[in-house]
């Protein structure tokens, strides 16, 4: 007989939420942890950085508060020992009580260790051998360390480290282009350091449209940040207190000379120590574990969740993994992942909201695009809050009316986008939003004006 009904592995955004699900459903269950409960999101992603982007806004906004006619004697510094004892505290209530919950369960049993498949019903803990009918997989993902010349004679900060610093770098390079490079940079901008951008592409954040990435590189240059496009870097080295990057193709800065290097560079599954080859669980290329569309895996009885399976990379396509396997389990809901429209938002100031397809994705799908813009200038609660940076953008396809994608760059850019998202899960015409009546003075209420002055794209 089974140990478990199921037996699940990591205690990240879908692993720990489907270990409460499918205990209260009555299921003897365990939940297997090798490091801190909560994940990537509650311990070094969402929950940590969010705080230090809270505390870099309250800086930023002392440093302007002239602009608004208030006036605060003496200069603005960062305490940073007292930044990260904030962030701490977040994160501990955080873990405490989720790992609270999971213990407290009187169907779930919490085991701290490393799991390994030794075969597809059996996993080692330890010393122990535990057996079950079900498999979850919710191991989530790390930083990518590239092979760069150097690299192991300097020291270097990843996205988990930066989480222990309570020092002000005096000089931050970060190798990188994408949203950790930029959240990080303008937050420790904001704190008080000098902060360089390595990008070896030809624009930040790639993924986003072009005048999406011209925008993000203006914020953040316009706040002092060095900027570094097509630059690739080929040595790193210590020279006294400084780490040197080498680069080529810099604009003409052969070298940038640092106090500080954190590498940001992309994430890879934490699959390579599970055991998954005594399992005979598949996985690609990159080391996703490949799942179908409702999140099963090869082998029968078991799944992968979460960052791990390549189908999202965010806390919340984990939930939402979690979200359908119970649909599937538990509900007779057959729920897939191809059902969910993609959406993510960039926590820079001011925040970016996405939904749907790029501009770029949607001319390459043949269909007759419609688009209307708005820049933030004209919005009249962002001039009211003084944050007019970046626009407004919607996708509508021309023949169906249903709205295809959006970007909205600005004021509360990563809320307004769910009037946006929610309206293309229910694959409505845009005619609804555009037919609303919005809240005045909003970002939101601007929506259905633009979507009121369409044009073709």
């Amino acid at each position: 007989m089974p140990d478990y009904d199921a037996i699940i592995i990591g205690t990240g955004q879908a692993g720990s939420p489907l270990a409460m699900r499918l205990a209260g459903a009555g299921m003897t269950v365990a939940i297997i942890e090798r490091a801190l409960v909560g994940g990537t999101c509650v311990n070094t992603g969402c929950t940590p950085t969010k705080a230090l982007i809270a505390s870099a806004h309250a800086a930023h906004m002392a440093r302007r508060a002239g602009d608004y006619g208030i006036v605060i004697g003496g200069g603005v510094s960062a305490d940073m020992k007292r930044v990260k004892a904030r962030k701490d505290a977040i994160v501990e209530q955080s873990r405490r009580g989720l790992q609270a919950s999971l213990e407290q369960n009187e169907h779930c049993t919490f085991l701290e260790g490393h799991a390994r498949f030794l075969s597809p019903r059996k996993v080692g803990v330890g010393a122990r051998v535990l057996k079950a009918e079900r498999f979850f997989i919710n191991s989530g993902a790390r930083a990518v360390v590239p092979a760069i010349p150097g690299l192991d004679q300097v020291a270097y900060l990843t996205n988990t480290s930066m989480m222990d610093l309570d020092t002000l770098p005096r000089h931050l390079v970060i190798i990188g282009g994408g949203s950790i490079a930029l959240e990080f940079g303008q937050m420790y901008r904001r704190f008080g350091s000098a902060v360089s951008l390595v990008e070896r592409g030809p624009r930040l954040i790639e993924r986003e449209d072009e005048d999406v990435s011209r925008a993000a590189q203006e914020i953040l240059e316009g706040e002092g940040i060095a900027v570094h496009l097509g630059a690739t870097c080929t040595s790193v080295a210590r020279r006294g207190d400084d780490i040197i990057v080498a680069t080529k193709g810099a604009n003409g800065t052969p070298e940038i000379v640092g106090s500080h290097l954190l590498l940001a560079v992309g994430r890879r599954p934490n699959t390579d120590d599970l055991g998954l080859d005594e399992a005979g669980v598949q996985c690609d290329g990159h080391g996703y574990v490949a799942v179908d569309d409702q999140l099963r895996t090869n082998v029968p009885g078991i799944w992968a969740l979460g960052d791990c399976n390549g189908r999202g990379a965010f806390t919340h396509t984990s939930y939402n993994d979690f979200e359908i396997v119970a649909a599937n389990l538990l509900d007779d809901d057959p729920r897939r992942v191809s059902d969910r429209v993609p959406a993510h938002a960039l926590y820079i100031d001011p925040p970016l909201g996405r939904a749907g397809m790029t501009e770029a994705e949607a001319r390459q799908s043949g269909r007759r695009v419609l688009v209307g813009q708005r820049p933030m200038t004209r919005v009249a609660r962002a001039v009211e809050k003084g944050e007019t940076q970046g626009f407004m953008k919607v996708l509508v396809d021309g023949d169906t009316k249903e709205i295809l994608g959006a970007s909205i760059l600005g004021p509360g850019g990563d809320e307004v986008i769910h009037c946006v998202l929610d309206l293309m899960l229910a694959k409505a015409p845009y005619t609804v939003l555009q037919r609303a009546m919005h809240i005045h003075p909003t970002v939101s209420e601007l929506l259905p004006t633009i979507l009121g002055a369409l044009q073709p794209l």
